[in-house]
């Protein structure tokens, strides 16, 4: 008998494991303010990506989120860095966040934490703390950790990229950040909800969480029904879209995303499904509609929103 275990094999064996452990009891919310508003049953938050053709300032984009009613935002690290470099204070960024009542979310970033390369995952890791300090910096406690740098590489091993996303993990203990694993869906690494739920698992920290996406999942080839295998708190920041019929699922890309309930996603389905496994944490409007960004950046905003709470809504009726 063949005593090798192949990456298929193991992405069964591991998935099944990776849902009952994470399933199998609740963690710490990582999360202050857990419960923002105790009538919505999640946070609502704008990541500024749906916004981010109007070229606006960092400081103009919390203020466009706190118009339209958010509670959360998720800025992207370039933003940050900008701002800090054009001579802006991130003590101010946090105050003013504060002051309209918003959480940081999360962040997006893209250090190369998971590559092969050990010089280049070395300089990922360096990447990953600096744009940690800098989501710390305005009030933030998580960033994405996507497979940046990897998207092009076959078959890496899943159980070495659970310890480099500890290594991660434990860089975010010293910062006081958690990275979560973002699934890619066009990517050939962590494109599939079962491959990042096996990477938290092995990677054994108590702060390890995946950070899904509608499209992404999508995209991937993963059904959106596998979350119910989760606990709650495995899931912090969910990334919200929809997706239209047309294009093919394969000849789609990030351009084609639409507001929730634009498309054909099974909201219903995965509201249902997200309360069900005790998610109380962020829907994330991550949208980059070049349509959109033609418009008024508030209008897009509270588009936005008004679409997810019906969509909300609707599905838990």
């Amino acid at each position: 008998m063949n005593n090798s275990i192949s990456r298929r094999d193991m992405l069964t064996r591991g998935t099944i494991a990776a849902g009952i452990a994470l399933a199998a009891a609740p963690r710490p919310r990582s999360v202050a303010a857990a419960d923002v508003n105790k009538d919505e049953p999640f946070r609502y938050c704008l990541n500024f990506s749906t916004i981010r053709g109007q070229d606006l300032s960092l400081v103009e984009e919390i203020e466009i989120a706190a118009k339209a009613g958010y509670s959360g935002i998720e800025p992207w690290i370039g933003k940050i860095q900008k701002y800090a470099s054009d001579g802006g204070s991130l003590a101010d960024v946090k105050k003013r966040i504060a002051d309209h009542g918003l959480i940081v979310e999360s962040a997006i970033g893209f250090a190369n934490w998971i590559v092969d390369d050990n010089t280049k995952r070395a300089q990922g890791l360096e990447r990953l703390k600096q744009d940690m300090d800098l989501v710390k910096q305005i009030g933030g406690i998580r960033i994405a950790a996507p497979p940046a740098g990897a998207t092009r590489a076959e078959g890496m091993d899943l159980l070495k990229i659970a310890e480099r996303y500890r290594v991660a993990l434990e860089i975010g203990d010293e910062v006081g950040v958690v990275p979560q694993v973002e699934i890619w869906g066009p990517s050939r690494t962590l494109s599939r909800l079962g491959e990042a739920v096996f990477v938290a698992v092995e990677a054994a920290h108590p702060k390890a969480c995946v950070m899904p996406d509608v499209y992404h999942v999508f995209k991937g080839g993963s059904d959106i029904g596998g979350l119910r295998l989760l606990h709650g708190d495995a899931v912090q920041v969910f990334h919200m879209n929809d997706y239209p019929a047309d294009p093919p699922r394969a000849e789609m890309n990030d351009s084609h995303r639409v507001y929730p309930g634009d498309g054909i996603a099974p909201l219903g389905k995965l509201f249902k499904d997200l309360r069900h496994i005790g998610f109380r944490g962020a829907l994330s409007l991550e949208l980059f509609n070049r349509e959109y960004w033609k418009q008024d950046a508030l209008s897009v905003a509270q588009t936005g929103i008004r679409k997810m709470r019906e969509q909300v809504q609707k599905g838990l009726a």
